[in-house]
């Protein structure tokens, strides 16, 4: 049986600074393109990826097979030791994060538990623990940016104990 349960708060940069940073089109971080026709918003997250052994900077695409049933039963967390990690929906939807501080270990006692404003993608620093990927409906689609090749850039931990994660 599970000790913890997380109830996911509003996403924000500001909360989730420690993890990673929070991709919005936001007034402050905009200038204009071809003639001024377009608004570009600049810089949104830090991509950090090893390019050594091989290693670049990849753009993929994921789309949801299976949607997740809340509440929702984990007890593991990856990380990415060799790269940041965006994900970015393709059409406005909320989606779940779940994350702890890089280090060695997780304590579950770390685990946070957000959930976007549906116009909001989330980028992990490298060696954030987070929870895999997870949607609420078959179809969402994200936009992936990330280093590949993935061989060696994905480490896994069992938790202590299971976590419940709540419905956004």
């Amino acid at each position: 049986m599970a000790k913890k349960t997380l109830k996911p708060l509003p996403l924000t940069a500001e909360r989730f600074a420690p993890f990673g940073d929070v991709i919005e089109a936001s007034a402050t971080s905009h200038g204009g393109m071809n003639d001024a026709r377009f608004e570009r918003f600049d810089d949104m997250a830090n991509i950090n990826v090893d390019t050594q052994n091989g290693g670049h900077v990849a753009i993929s695409i994921a789309r949801s097979k299976t949607p997740t049933v809340f509440p929702h039963r984990f007890d593991m967390v990856e990380r990415h030791p060799l790269g940041s990690q965006a994900f970015i929906p393709l059409s406005p939807f909320p989606f779940t994060i779940v994350v702890a501080p890089a280090g060695e270990s997780v304590d579950i006692d770390d685990l946070q538990a957000f959930v976007t404003n549906g116009k909001q993608g989330i980028n992990y620093h490298r060696g954030t623990w987070h929870m895999p990927l997870i949607s609420a409906e078959a179809g969402q689609r994200f936009l992936i940016v990330d280093r590949a090749p993935g061989d060696g850039n994905c480490d896994v931990i069992d938790l202590e104990e299971p976590v419940i994660l709540e419905a956004q």
